[in-house]
């Protein structure tokens, strides 16, 4: 028999002796205090009986129809005693109200014996309170954990109790109901507490400080690993939690195999006997998401311009901010709800983005150009035939400077072989740009034109 079991056994039998004996004082003496704590006994006995079965069943391996195995019986025997405890306090509240209001009348004999009585099962509910306690810590069981703070609570009833009857004794009948009302409210609280804890555990809510403790674990591990989704569950003491994390897509299997077993691992010294579950997805590189988040952004109609697109990580969830140029005259609302579209249409079009911030900006009015006129920019013409003739060999097909209100302004269009690609097309364009700007200063921007 384990160790769980044969504490519940314990309790059985103290639930036993407990209410014949709370029963035969109360009825000898006719103290309702004595009573109430016999019906509390009772149903000591009853969630005792549970308990012993409950743990038994936990015990239980995983199966085929139990895959996450047979905890929560534990929590249904739990729910199932708080329950009980409930009815039985409001039909001790009624019985002490009813004494107190002089519908009924007993007489309370405070004799020797009932003292003695309820000296006695005020030891034997320390014990079995102290028992209970240690070995729920010990195995972390929800079962055994809610028979301690009830017979916890009976020890705070016994005393009551005890009270009721000195007073009584100092002739204050009515002391006895009081008592009576006293561990009603004691044992309804107690049920509310056990009640509020299991329905939590069968609801499946998240154990808070547990999740805690876990993203704090996968936080620590070195080399870092993105985390997207944890979610944590709890049932008989232990922990379940689901885990899916993003590694490279240039990643091997066995790298992402190893990332898997780190956070088993960290969650393991974390959380001792947490079942994991690691799922592993590839990320979308950052500069791929910007790409995608730009051109989603620019199929909503109205939309003129977008900059600064950046993509953060932020506690496992991916985030995307822009700048978003609407016409000036534009007026907040429809601007706003054109930055709300945006926003969803970048939401829907491109995965595993969790929220889009978007910064509104009046479009500027377009700037006035004009041929340089009355500068002489035949010098800085030659300059650039001659960088773009060392660079591809070629003169360029169009060199056309133009005077705007920020400055001078080049135009460059350069023939580039058909058969290069564009990346290829791009990088020498790159290339040619950096050198005239080492080579003309006084250009204040240029614009590369690639052709085949």
């Amino acid at each position: 028999m384990s160790p769980q079991r044969r504490t519940a056994l314990v309790s059985v039998v103290a639930a036993c002796a407990l209410l014949a004996l709370k029963l035969v004082a109360g009825i000898a003496s006719g103290s309702l205090g004595l009573v109430s704590e016999a019906l509390h006994s009772g149903t000591d006995l009853v969630a005792a009986l549970l308990t012993f079965f409950a743990v038994g069943v936990a015990g239980r391996p995983a199966d085929e129809q139990h895959q996450y195995g047979h905890g929560k019986a534990e929590h249904l025997a739990a729910l199932f005693e708080a329950g009980v405890l409930a009815l039985v306090s409001v039909g001790v509240a009624g019985l002490a109200v009813a004494r107190l209001g002089g519908w009924i009348h007993i007489h309370v004999d405070a004799a020797w014996w009932a003292f003695l009585v309820i000296g006695l099962v005020l030891a034997i509910d320390i014990s079995r309170t102290l028992t209970s306690l240690r070995t729920a810590r010990r195995f972390r069981s929800a079962a055994l954990l809610s028979n301690a703070l009830h017979f916890g609570s009976d020890c705070a009833g016994s005393l009551a109790v005890l009270i009721g009857l000195i007073g009584v004794r100092a002739g204050v009948p009515e002391a006895d109901s009081i008592a009576a009302l006293f561990v009603a409210a004691l044992v309804l609280l107690a049920a509310v507490r056990l009640m509020r804890r299991n329905v939590d555990v069968l609801m499946d809510r998240a154990p808070a400080d547990a999740e805690a403790a876990a993203r704090q674990a996968i936080a620590g591990i070195d080399p870092p690993i993105r985390l997207r989704r944890l979610r944590m569950r709890s049932a008989a003491g232990r922990h379940f939690a689901d885990v899916v994390i993003a590694v490279s897509p240039s990643a091997a299997v066995g790298q992402g195999h190893a990332a898997a077993d780190a956070v088993e691992d960290a969650l393991e010294r974390a959380l001792p006997e947490t079942d994991v579950v690691v799922h592993v997805e590839p990320t979308v590189e950052d500069a791929v998401t910007r790409e995608l988040a730009y051109a989603a952004a620019m199929k909503v109609r109205s939309v003129r311009e977008i900059h600064n697109v950046a993509v953060l990580h932020v506690d496992g969830r991916t985030e995307v901010s822009l700048h978003l140029k609407l016409p000036a005259d534009l007026s907040l609302e429809e601007a706003h709800r054109i930055a709300s579209e945006v926003e969803r249409t970048i939401q829907e079009s491109v995965a595993g983005i969790d929220k889009v911030q978007t910064h509104l900006e009046p479009l500027a009015e377009e700037a006035e150009g004009s041929r340089a006129v009355g500068i002489d920019v035949s010098d800085d013409v030659e300059a650039v035939e001659q960088v773009v003739e060392e660079r591809t060999g070629e003169r360029p097909r169009e060199v056309r400077f133009l005077q705007t209100p920020d400055g001078l302004v080049l135009f460059l269009t350069l023939g580039v072989g058909g058969s290069s690609t564009l990346d290829e097309a791009h990088r020498r364009a790159s290339e040619i740009e950096e050198e005239i700007r080492a080579t003309l200063a006084g250009v204040s921007e240029i614009i590369v034109h690639t052709e085949p």
